[in-house]
Parts: C-alpha cells; structure tokens; sequence
C-alpha cells in the first residue's frame, strides 16, 4: 500500500502546508516559502524540486498571506464586453502582454451586457479573489452615476463613459477621423459617406461626432449615416445600398470596410477608381485585402500597456496619474483603396 506521502497526499488527509511540500522536496519549509514567494534566492535544481512537489500534492500558495507579507496580491483584475471583437481583445492582449512583464497575472471577466448591473457585480466577483486594482475595457453602458465599484479599489477605464470619472486611457478616436476625412478632401472628394459603428459604442459615437463636425466646419454637405454594427456582413450590407453618387466612404471599422468593398464590387462599382473606401484599426487583414485598405492604425498594444502603468501607478502609491486621460496617438495608413475621384 503506498504511504500518504508517496501518494501525493498529505499526512492524515487534510489541507497541503508548506510542510507537507517540504518533506516531499527534502527541503527546509524556508525554501518552499521562498519558491512560493518567487524569490531568487534558490538555486534552478531545488526550485524545479519543490514546484514538482508543489504540483504532485496540489499545494497552492496562500495569496491573502502573501499579500498582507508583500503588499500586493500581483494580481489585476480586467472587466471587458464583447472579448470577441477586434479592438477589446487586442486591448486586452495588450494588458497581458504588460501585466506579465510587470509580474502580475490577470483574471478576466466578460460580462455579457455593458450595464453598471453587470459591471459591478464582475467588479465585486473579481475583488473577492483578491486582486490589486481594476482595468474596465469599453463597458459601454456603464456610468459613473449607476456603477458601484468596491471602496479603496484602484481603477483604469478605456473607452467608456467612466472617462472623467477614473483615470482612463483612450486611442485618439478624433484625431484618426480628422486624419481620414481629411485625406479624402484632400484628395477632392466633394464629401464623405460614412458606414457608423453602433449607438450603444463610446469610439463610434466620437467618431460619428468628428466626422459630422468635419464636414460642416469645411462648408461641405453631410450625408446621412449609415448604421452598422462592427461586423464584415453590416459592412457588406451597407455597401449593397450605398448612394450611387458617394466617391468616398468612411468606415468605422476594417471589417465593415472589407464588406464594404465586396459589395461594391459585386455592383460593379471599382474601388478606389469609383469609390474610395477607408477603414479604421489596421487590423492584420487590412494590407492584404484588394485592393489594400486605406485605414487608421490604433496602437491596441500600447493602450493595454499603458491600462497597466496607470493602474500601478496607483497600486504602488504612487498616487494619481498626472493625467486624468491619457491619449494614444493614431496614425494614417495610406494604401491602395483611396484615389481622387475620376
């Protein structure tokens, strides 16, 4: 009969201590503490020692000890909407690929509508599991009014009406619309139809606002908007009735103007010598469609990156960012699917 120890389980049954990981290692319980509390004071061999004892009896860590040791759990907690759209999980990535160099790690709730119910009830989940502070990516719904957030928790928010509320990180929305409807004046294009993002989104109503404002301050006309939903069908659906007369279509994401510029094709309209088409991210596809789609690069990575500097320059005491907002420039891509009008 194998012995409890050689079994993976610990004496008599019960919960896993550093004792336990110890004798299975033939360490001390000093340096079972110091592998949990990832310092460097082990040597490789006895570490990968003790983490395989670790794993072989199940032991995990004791975070609420740990933190009240350290100060910080190192860990963030990240409330997003909508996890399969472009613009939230490279975001989110972004915030991984930060947190991780920072050494902390993430638990990620996606709620299922943005509403300040929702949020706050991810907000109270995640603060039960012992996080450091609070990154909300895009809870569209959500307002500062409405939402309950747990006292004392350090919060990020990034596109969102909680702008202004909580220290916030935002891609320049206004100056990448300014950038596009610019250069397809520029290009003589009389005005600029645009293919909208939906009501219930922060950058699509700021990019919307922009274009509007745009057109009226350059004395040209404003056709009406047309209402999509992010996705590549609402953009090809648009693009089936786009009027006759547009030589310019702004889109509010690059998979609308993908959509866009196969239903065009198939009414026999050419892009860029008929119609010029600009999309908005600079998503990877966007350089290999055909033609190659002109668009506005948002730099999602550094957004998620600069969520988590914000946040710990909070966690850390560090205070409030001298920033309550801060931008992240965006840049125009000029490519294949924009051309003076014939």
């Amino acid at each position: 009969m194998l012995s409890a120890m050689a079994s993976g389980d610990p004496p008599g049954g019960g919960r896993v201590s550093i004792g336990d990981v110890a004798r299975l290692a033939g360490v001390s319980p000093i340096t079972v503490s110091r592998v949990a509390n990832s310092s460097d004071a082990v040597r490789p061999a006895t570490r990968d020692k003790v983490l395989a004892a670790m794993n072989k009896l199940g032991y995990a860590p004791n975070s609420a000890a740990r933190a009240l040791r350290s100060g910080s759990f190192h860990e963030i907690g990240v409330v997003v909407h909508r996890l399969d759209r472009t613009g939230e999980s490279r975001t989110v990535e972004g915030v991984v690929n930060a947190a991780r160099a920072e050494g902390y790690t993430i638990s990620l709730v996606d709620v299922r509508s943005p509403t300040s119910a929702e949020v706050t009830a991810a907000a109270q989940r995640l603060r039960h599991q012992a996080i450091d502070g609070l990154i909300i990516v895009r809870a569209e719904a959500a307002t500062a009014a409405t939402l309950a957030l747990p006292a004392g928790l350090p919060v990020v928010v990034s596109d969102s009406r909680l702008i202004g509320r909580h220290p916030a990180v935002s891609s320049d929305q206004a100056g990448g619309i300014r950038d596009a409807v610019e250069h397809l004046l520029a290009l003589g294009h009389r005005t600029v139809h645009h293919a909208a993002g939906p009501t219930d989104s922060t950058p699509a109503m700021v990019r919307e606002e922009v274009w509007r404002r745009l057109l009226t301050d350059a004395g040209r006309p404003v056709p009406e908007v047309m209402r999509g939903d992010w996705t590549l069908r609402s953009g090809y659906e648009l693009g089936l009735r786009v009027d006759p007369a547009a030589t310019a279509v702004l889109c509010a994401n690059d998979e609308m103007a993908a959509g866009m510029i196969r239903a065009l094709h198939e009414r026999g309209r050419r892009v860029p010598d008929d119609v010029s088409v600009v999309g908005f991210d600079d998503i990877a596809v966007a350089e290999y469609l055909w033609p190659p789609l002109t668009t506005i690069r948002q730099d999602f990575s550094r957004i998620g990156a600069e969520l988590v500097r914000m946040l710990l320059d909070q966690v850390r005491g560090q205070g409030e960012p001298v920033e309550r907002q801060r931008l992240v420039p965006t840049e125009l891509v000029v490519r294949a699917s924009t051309a003076s009008p014939r």
